[in-house]
C-alpha cells in the first residue's frame, strides 16, 4: 500500500512522501494565489473555491487569509457557509461544512493527528480523521476543532473553545474541553 493509500484510509503514514509532496505543494500555490486576490475580485474567489474544494455549494463566502496545509483539497461546503478571516484547515483528510453554516475569526479545523509511539513520531508520521459540521452550526471565534470530531446540526460553539469529542444537535457547548452547557433556546 503506497502512503498515499495509507493516508487516504485513516493509516499511519509519511505525510513528506513523495508522492503526497507532488500533490500538495500545487495546491499550496493555488491558494497562496488566492490569499492575494482583492476584495473586488469575488468573482475569482468563488472560482476558486468551485474548482479547488471536493464540493462548494451556493453562495458560499471565505475571508481571506484562509489557511489549509491542501489548499481546501479534502474539503466539503454545504450551500451558505460563511467563514470569517484566518480560518485554519489542516485537511490532510475530508471536512464536511453543511449547509448555513457560520464560522467566526481564527478558527482552526485539525484532521491529523500524531501517534503516541515516541518513534513513530520521532519520524514524523501521522494518521487523519475527518470532521464533520452539520447545518445551521455556528463556531464562535478561536475555537479548535480537533480531528474525528462531529458537530450536530444546530448547535452552537462558543468562543474558544477546543473541541476533543462529538457534539450532540440543538445544543450551546463550551469550554476546554468543549461539553454541551444548554439546550438551544429556539425562541432567541
Amino acid at each position: 500500500m503506497t502512503e498515499l493509500e495509507k493516508m487516504k484510509n485513516g493509516l499511519i503514514y509519511d505525510p513528506c512522501d513523495e508522492e503526497i509532496m507532488s500533490l500538495q505543494k500545487p495546491a499550496q500555490m493555488r491558494l497562496w494565489e488566492f490569499n492575494r486576490l482583492s476584495p473586488e475580485q469575488s468573482g475569482e474567489k468563488q472560482e476558486y473555491m468551485r474548482n479547488a474544494f471536493v464540493e462548494c455549494g451556493d453562495n458560499c463566502y471565505i475571508e481571506t487569509p484562509l489557511n489549509a496545509n491542501w489548499g481546501g483539497a479534502h474539503l466539503h461546503l454545504g450551500n451558505n457557509v460563511y467563514a470569517n478571516f484566518n480560518l485554519t484547515l489542516v485537511d490532510d483528510a475530508d471536512i464536511f461544512i453543511g449547509d448555513n453554516v457560520m464560522i467566526g475569526t481564527n478558527v482552526t479545523i485539525v484532521t491529523a493527528n500524531h501517534p503516541l509511539n515516541p518513534e513513530q513520531r520521532r519520524k514524523g508520521l501521522q494518521y487523519n480523521k475527518p470532521v464533520w459540521i452539520e447545518e445551521n452550526v455556528w463556531i464562535s471565534s478561536g475555537v479548535i476543532i480537533c480531528a474525528g470530531v462531529h458537530i450536530g446540526r444546530n448547535s452552537v460553539i462558543a468562543a474558544g473553545s477546543v473541541v476533543t469529542r462529538d457534539i450532540p444537535e440543538n445544543v450551546m457547548a463550551m469550554g476546554t474541553p468543549c461539553r454541551p452547557y444548554s439546550a438551544i433556546d429556539q425562541s432567541r
